[in-house]
């Protein structure tokens, strides 16, 4: 009798060392998961899969996440032009690291235009590197009767009730900068917005619009194929994705303009954190098979430091902000 109650008390000792084991078992994997999800760095872009900006940040979230040695993860917050990925980052928790891809619409016009955009950029975010550059393109409709940007522009001032240029969206840079190649040329045009390049491309082609200023990448496919004709780009010098086609200097308008891809921190992440992040995406963007992957994109690669982003920041607001306030654009 002795001996079963023994027994039986062994096996009790032992079930409880069993269950104890397996707890802290699964108390280490839970407190190992929780650490993990905590390093997990999420990549929040404005816009739809898919889109240029949704391609420049898979393409670096890639890269960036093999030099971590932790997850990096896309995330698409879109809606209100893109201003709520940016009030998504401005709120992220401090021990749940975020990077914010934004474009000029996002953190130049928007805060311009919107009594509350519901973030400062300046005051919001802290600057961390600028990955790439785009330029804009005017073009037009291949059945236009113009093959260059100053027949366009004589043609334009002869036909006066043609002069609409169609835009991917009102806000947008393609739209300010139709404003500003207007006030050069002494063009008097309309502009009319679209819900995105696609159908923009779409009435240009098929005469609904005569003019259309977009991206050069979102221009360039049906250039290519002759559906449509770029007459000018307004990079400081022919872009490498399409050298038969002149600058807007080039063509007799003293005009230089670019849009660019650029990360953001929330103003909550340390400067150290920063810096390092910063550093490391600038080695992401100098890898040969990250700029090859940018250019078959028909998207030109930067490799850009903190201090040069933000350089590049001050003198984009310069360039930007006084077209924006003098057009008078209200949302």
């Amino acid at each position: 009798m002795q001996k079963l109650r023994r027994r039986t008390w062994l096996a009790t000792i032992a079930s409880g060392l069993c269950l104890s084991t397996a707890l802290t078992g699964l108390s280490t994997t839970t407190a190992h998961a929780q650490t993990h999800a905590d390093t997990t760095l999420r990549i929040v872009v404005g816009y739809p899969p898919g889109g240029s900006s949704d391609r420049v940040a898979r393409i670096v979230a890639d890269k960036l996440q093999a030099k971590l040695g932790s997850p990096v993860i896309v995330e698409n917050k879109t809606g209100a032009g893109g201003r709520l990925s940016a009030q998504y980052v401005k709120a992220a928790p401090a021990n749940q690291p975020a990077l914010l891809l934004a474009n000029p619409a996002v953190m130049v016009v928007a805060p311009l235009v919107f009594p509350d955009a519901g973030y400062d950029a300046e005051r919001d975010f802290r600057a961390v590197s600028h990955v790439n550059s785009y330029e804009f393109g005017v073009a037009v409709a291949s059945a236009v009767p113009v093959k260059e940007l100053p027949h366009l522009l004589a043609w334009l001032r002869a036909n006066p009730a043609q002069a609409n240029f169609g835009v991917p969206a009102t806000g947008s840079l393609p739209h300010f900068f139709g404003l500003m190649v207007g006030d050069v040329a002494k063009v008097r045009a309309e502009i009319v917005g679209y819900r995105g390049s696609a159908p923009l491309t779409t009435d240009l082609i098929g005469g609904q619009v005569p003019v259309a200023f977009d991206t050069l990448d979102s221009l360039l496919p049906q250039h290519e194929a002759g559906k449509v004709r770029v007459l000018a780009v307004s990079s400081a010098k022919r872009s490498p994705l399409a050298p038969n086609v002149p600058t807007f200097k080039e063509a007799g308008l003293d005009l230089v303009a670019t849009g660019w891809n650029t990360f953001f921190a929330p103003a909550s992440m340390p400067a150290a954190q920063v810096e390092r992040l910063s550093q490391l995406i600038q080695d992401v963007m100098k890898d040969p098979d990250t700029r090859r992957k940018f250019e078959a994109a028909n998207m030109e690669p930067v490799a850009a430091s903190r201090v040069q982003t933000e350089a590049m920041l001050k003198a984009y607001k310069a360039q930007w902000a006084p077209v924006v306030q003098r057009s008078g654009f209200k949302p």
